[in-house]
């Protein structure tokens, strides 16, 4: 894989990445005889190769540089892209909350210019495999590159599909669906997860959230939560601590639900009311916040 992140030196092959002055980085892939040129000028790919990394390197204009290994959200944020990528504060809580691991079978519908591809191919590994839905051809090509980039191509199978007639594959781990008006795919998603499988969906309004939450609930997906992952840098001066003067803050709300199956035993009336599968009230008293685990 060209993204290598277990060695400690650079090869020929590797995904490298240059940081100097103002953290101004470069990311690209190593080649014998070929060089790369910067505003700061002219940096030879054979004087990389062999070096440690963290090691300190010079343009031919004498501009120093610091050769590193990219990290997944430095690859993510550059990205050639046609649409809006998912930001890091985004995909790392997605691949957390969904519990996304090596082996899974996972599937996503808006497969955009592949950011949430990447990370999702890269979180599964070698054993795993990322299904991706999307109706633009144009959009599935640029995410197709990006994964050829990162050597992670033959992880994920892509497909071109307008996905209200649903998927092809069943009994998925996960899914992500960012897609417009992910209210009208629900039932599609249903029949695509396994039963008890994770659900999340990048979401831009809030009448938006409204509708796929009235939607999970009739499709029968239970313990929702409506998030907003808001992140913000501070300068990490001892004397002058304070923070950085942008910051990235609204990006969409992410919803999250797990696929349940229903029964008929009367012991679970008072769970299922409390997940809203049923139209019966709540005890009057009830609270309707969920207990921390911490109480």
């Amino acid at each position: 894989m060209p993204w290598n992140i277990t060695a400690t030196q650079a090869q020929a092959g590797d995904l490298v990445q240059l940081v100097g002055l103002r953290h101004k980085h470069f990311i690209f892939t190593l080649s014998p005889g070929a060089e790369f040129g910067t505003h700061r000028g002219v940096v030879k790919h054979d004087d990389l190769i062999g070096l440690p990394w963290g090691s300190q390197v010079f343009s031919h204009l004498g501009a120093p540089f610091f050769l590193l290994q990219p990290s997944l959200a430095d690859i993510l944020i550059d990205l050639p892209r046609s649409t809006q990528i998912l930001y890091p504060k985004d995909i790392g809580f997605i691949l957390v909350t969904m519990g996304i691991g090596h082996g899974q079978r996972v599937m996503e519908a808006g497969s955009g210019s592949g950011a949430m591809t990447t990370a999702l191919a890269f979180n599964i590994g070698p054993t795993g495999r990322v299904y991706s839905y999307d109706q633009r051809e144009d959009f599935q090509n640029l995410a197709q590159k990006n994964l050829a980039r990162f050597g992670l191509s033959e992880r994920v199978e892509f497909k071109i599909r307008d996905i209200a007639s649903g998927f092809d594959e069943t009994d998925m781990d996960a899914f992500f669906l960012d897609v417009p008006n992910s209210h009208n795919f629900i039932s599609q998603v249903r029949a695509a997860l396994k039963p008890g499988g994770f659900f999340c969906s990048l979401i831009p309004t809030f009448n938006q959230v409204e509708r796929t939450i009235f939607a999970l609930r009739r499709n029968q997906f239970a313990f929702i939560e409506m998030v907003e992952i808001i992140q913000r840098y501070y300068k990490p001066e001892p004397l002058r601590i304070r923070p950085v003067d942008r910051m990235v803050a609204h990006t969409g709300f992410l919803l999250f639900a797990r696929r349940v199956e229903l029964g008929s035993d009367p012991r679970a009336m008072e769970l299922l009311r409390e997940q809203k599968l049923v139209d019966a009230p709540l005890d009057e008293n009830a609270d309707d916040e969920p207990v921390s685990q911490d109480e």
